[in-house]
């Protein structure tokens, strides 16, 4: 094919094609046309619609508003009537109020009119008193105190015994009173605790297998029983009872460590002086041991926490369990006296854990006070303050050795110590005790003036007083019986309360001949 034909076909082929584009816009424009007119009608439409709506849509909204109008003129309307009412009330009881303040300041003007009165009368009262009295004074030569003085003088002569048995019966009636509620009390109390009572010893015994084992106890020329007297402080008595080793010291810690330590070496059977320090090193081992448990035994038997208790005052506490005071096992009365002075405390209202805590505590320092100077309340609360006590239970220990304790639960406390010290058997004392006792009580009432005899009864618990009765009368024999007794609880120590029974009698004795 030649270049020509080419251009040609080239030519021919771009002429059909131009021709036909313009065929293709030509019908394009009619139909863009067309949908231009036909969307103006539409929207022409639209236009008409939306402004007919419009047009229905403002005549209601118009009536709306005529509407809300009429309604807000009617209830303004109402509210105006309402405030118009609300006025006239209001100035009413402005004018009832005017009424009632102007009525007032007339009773006030008037009241104080009659005080005026009032005070003008007083005053010449009191200057006819006073004009009567100097007028009383001159008569009888006498001032007002003097006569008054002379009047009651009069009266007490005249009424003296009438006063007396008024007096002797206001103090029994009071004593009874107060012995019934007290008697009440302590008896339930005690029922409550029914404690056992086991009087302690100095002594403790060791059951042997043998008398063989004596001899090996005893060791060659004595040296094992010297080795353990020498570390233990205790002394060993072999006697002639069979099958037993007594152990005597006043300290029950070290009694019990050498008894601990015989029976290990019994059982071990290798008795010489080197195994005895080992044995009595693990009996002090297990000493502490049972210590601890005895305190934790306690205070899970009263009820108290034991993690809140610092482990070495645990330690201290269960030390009490070989201490004794007058054959009393301290640990047991601390026990005692911590169940007395709770149950007190809930029948007087007081503080129950306060109670509880200070009776077990109470005697603390008797743990320590061999091993330390000063008396065992001082110890007992230093203790108590080191190891975080508060106030009002560490004066426990001060507050049952005093007279007057300062709070009720010291008060509680140091008569629950008292119950549990008192009770038939708890204590034991010796008889040059006793007697020094009751001359005690009998020295302190022959230092009185007019006591002819005294004797002292019931092991201290009753001073019989007999006076002179023409050395004084009633009324001196009741004041004395008092001073007594206050004198008694001033200077002694007693395991409880003294009765002093005061008598006063004239006898008169006439023959027939």
């Amino acid at each position: 094919m030649s270049l020509f034909t080419i251009f040609v076909t080239l030519g021919f082929g771009v002429g059909i094609g131009f021709f036909v584009a313009k065929q293709l816009t030509q019908k394009k424009s009619k139909s863009a046309e067309e949908a231009i007119t036909q969307a103006e009608t539409d929207a022409k439409k639209i236009i008409e619609t939306a402004q007919s709506k419009e047009a229905d849509v403002m005549l209601r909204a118009k009536e709306k508003a005529i509407k809300i109008l009429e309604e807000a003129r009617i209830e303004e309307k109402k509210v105006f009537e309402d405030l118009k009412r609300e006025g006239a009330a209001l100035t009413e009881r402005e004018r009832e109020f005017s009424k009632k303040i102007l009525e007032i300041e007339e009773t006030k003007k008037q009241a104080e009119a009659q005080v005026l009165k009032l005070t003008e009368k007083e005053k010449e009262v009191e200057e006819l008193k006073e004009t009567e009295a100097k007028k009383l004074e001159e008569i009888s030569g006498l001032s007002k105190d003097q006569a008054l003085e002379r009047i009651l003088h009069i009266v007490e002569n005249q009424k003296k015994d009438d006063l007396m048995s008024r007096l002797r019966n206001l103090d029994a009636m009071e004593t009874e009173e107060v012995e019934r509620k007290a008697k009440n009390i302590i008896g339930v109390a005690i029922q409550r605790l029914a404690a056992s009572t086991v009087s302690e010893t100095t002594t403790s015994y060791v059951q042997l297998p043998s008398d063989e084992m004596k001899g090996r106890i005893i060791g060659r020329e004595g040296r094992n029983i010297k080795a353990i007297e020498f570390l233990t402080g205790c002394e060993l008595i072999v006697d002639d009872t069979p099958g037993m080793i007594t152990i005597s010291g006043f300290s029950p810690i070290r009694r019990q460590i050498t008894k601990l330590a015989l029976e290990k070496l019994i059982v071990d059977g290798r008795i010489h002086p080197g195994r005895v320090e080992e044995m009595i090193e693990e009996a002090k081992k297990d000493l502490s041991k049972e210590i601890k448990k005895a305190a934790e035994d306690a205070l899970y038997q009263l009820g108290i926490p034991v993690t809140g208790i610092d482990p070495k005052l645990i330690q201290i506490l269960g030390r009490l369990k070989y201490r004794t005071s007058f054959g009393q096992n301290q640990l047991m009365h601390s026990i005692e006296v911590a169940n007395l002075a709770a149950m007190i405390a809930e029948e007087l209202k007081a503080n129950v854990m306060v109670c509880k805590k200070g009776g077990l505590f109470h005697d603390i320092g008797k743990a320590v006070d061999h091993d330390m100077q000063g008396g065992h309340p001082e110890l007992g609360y230093q203790i108590m303050k080191k190891f975080g006590f508060p106030e009002e239970i560490c004066y426990q220990s001060i507050g049952h050795h005093e007279d007057k304790p300062k709070t009720l639960e010291a008060v509680i406390v140091k008569a629950a110590d008292a119950i549990s010290g008192a009770r038939p058997g708890a204590r034991r004392d010796s008889f040059d005790l006793y007697v020094k006792r009751l001359e005690e009580l009998e020295a302190v009432a022959t230092s009185f003036e007019g006591v002819e005899k005294v004797y002292a009864i019931q092991a201290g618990r009753e001073l019989r007083v007999f006076v002179n009765p023409k050395a004084m009368d009633d009324f001196g024999a009741t004041k004395l019986a008092r001073d007594i007794a206050l004198k008694i609880s001033n200077d002694l120590k007693t395991p409880g309360d003294v009765r002093v029974t005061l008598i006063r009698e004239t006898r008169v004795t006439e023959y027939a001949r």
